[in-house]
């Protein structure tokens, strides 16, 4: 079975413009990115050469040296060696875990020029010193991020399309979805259990067996852990310590990231190039603090100050409960059935995380400690900018239990509120509006 991924549609049109650039797809690893050029390589192409830098011959690689200059002879070699013929603008040629061979990345301006196929790039850690060290960038290679997937392609998986177009539906007018709320809330916290890796997600529609899927979860997690120690050279440790750490920093009420329980001494500082790392890997999703809600939140960034979030939920999970072998059926069962009695804020800051950032969005929160007064000490989950009306912000409130405070959002909206556009508060109950604020069921944070 393969899975229906929005990134598709994007790669359709991209063919239409007939050759003008070349795609570079990056997304962490086995979130699906091979997969699904595969497949609209056979559906779209009358031919497609795939080759694999993890284990293409030392023939194939030779090509990129000897001929780059001679693309008649080029394409001649590559064509024999592969065994598939190639048929001007109706051939693709993909150049799989390009990363690990750089010169092919190169070599893309003067195959884009050439303009006789098309080409597709695949890759992860793509933005590391050592993988474009020694190279020119080609700036006729046009960037796109690959995401695990998120609640919509997850509802597809499941043939809940017509279930998702309700939803989408009551956002779009405002409506509460009233008894069919905790029909999905149930899918959804499923969702957030399996998360958007492709092969959970498969395994949990084959199987319907969660520690099937916990374990493919925990091989993928190894899998990472082993990347870390092959690539993040000579910082491997700090790496491995903060990717280990965050699920108990994220436990935490105050979930802002702080190094003491790795090391009492250490300074943000000395560990910024091991964040940079997990999140070139996208294996993360930094959230970092903008010290004024304003448009352009980037430019009140503060680089030091910052919350870490996995890039997968449901990897998330499997992380956190490291502990045991694997997820028992009894976690799974109380986590789908919302009665998990830690860790909730944790989830459900993560998932809300998750899916901004597949909405193209950076992640930033708002906090502010002042000992003088507490109507100045606040903080804030999320700061994006209004979908509405994008010269304002709108500050998110993510709440997981049933009941809560908003004492934060309310002094946020008294200091701030000629800067603020929509209000939102994501909660695990139906949607409503009181006092100017939206309170959106978690579900629909893929709208914002």
């Amino acid at each position: 079975m393969l899975l229906k991924r929005k990134i598709y549609d994007t790669l359709v049109n991209w063919k239409k413009e007939n050759g003008k650039s070349a795609l570079l797809i990056e997304g962490a690893r086995r979130v699906g990115k091979t997969t699904v050029v595969k497949e609209f390589a056979k559906n779209e192409y009358k031919s497609f050469i795939l080759i694999d830098f993890s284990i293409a011959s030392d023939e194939i690689k030779s090509l990129f040296n000897k001929y780059a200059s001679n693309l008649d002879e080029f394409f001649f070699l590559l064509s024999a060696i592969s065994g598939v013929t190639l048929y001007e603008r109706d051939s693709l040629i993909i150049f799989d875990e390009v990363q690990l061979f750089p010169e092919a990345r190169q070599l893309i301006k003067h195959l884009v020029y050439d303009n006789r196929y098309d080409y597709i790039q695949t890759g992860s850690l793509l933005g590391l010193k050592r993988n474009v060290k020694d190279i020119l960038i080609p700036s006729e290679e046009r960037t796109i991020k690959m995401y695990p997937l998120d609640f919509e392609e997850f509802c597809w998986a499941l043939e809940k399309e017509e279930l998702f177009a309700i939803i989408k539906k009551h956002f779009n007018e405002l409506k509460p979805l009233k008894e069919l709320h905790s029909t999905i809330m149930k899918l959804f916290r499923t969702y957030i259990l399996i998360g958007g890796m492709p092969q959970a997600v498969l395994e949990y529609i084959n199987t319907n067996d969660y520690n099937n899927v916990d374990r493919i979860k925990r091989d993928i997690l190894t899998l990472y852990r082993n990347d870390i120690a092959k690539y993040a050279n000579g910082y491997e440790h700090k790496v491995l310590s903060i990717f280990d750490e965050i699920p108990s920093q994220l436990s935490k009420h105050e979930k802002k990231f702080t190094l003491n329980s790795i090391e009492k001494s250490a300074r943000f500082r000395d560990y910024e190039d091991a964040f940079m790392w997990l999140n070139k890997a996208m294996i993360t999703n930094p959230c970092y603090n903008a010290t004024d809600p304003n448009v352009g939140l980037s430019l009140y960034k503060d680089r030091l100050t910052l919350k870490m979030y996995m890039g997968d939920t449901g990897l998330l999970l499997s992380h956190a409960f490291d502990e045991e072998s694997e997820m028992s059926a009894e976690i799974s069962k109380k986590i789908i059935t919302d009665k998990l009695s830690i860790n909730n804020g944790m989830i459900f800051e993560n998932i809300v995380a998750q899916m901004l950032v597949a909405k193209g969005k950076k992640l930033y929160f708002y906090s502010r400690y002042d000992k003088k007064s507490s109507q100045n000490t606040m903080e804030i989950d999320f700061l994006i900018r209004d979908f509405k009306n994008p010269a304002k912000i709108s500050p998110i409130e993510v709440k997981s239990g049933k009941n809560y405070t908003i004492s934060s959002l309310n002094k946020f909206t008294n200091k701030f509120n000629n800067k603020l556009g929509n209000k939102y508060l994501i909660h695990t109950k139906d949607l409503t509006i009181k006092n100017n604020i939206i309170y959106l069921p978690v579900y629909m944070t893929i709208f914002l």
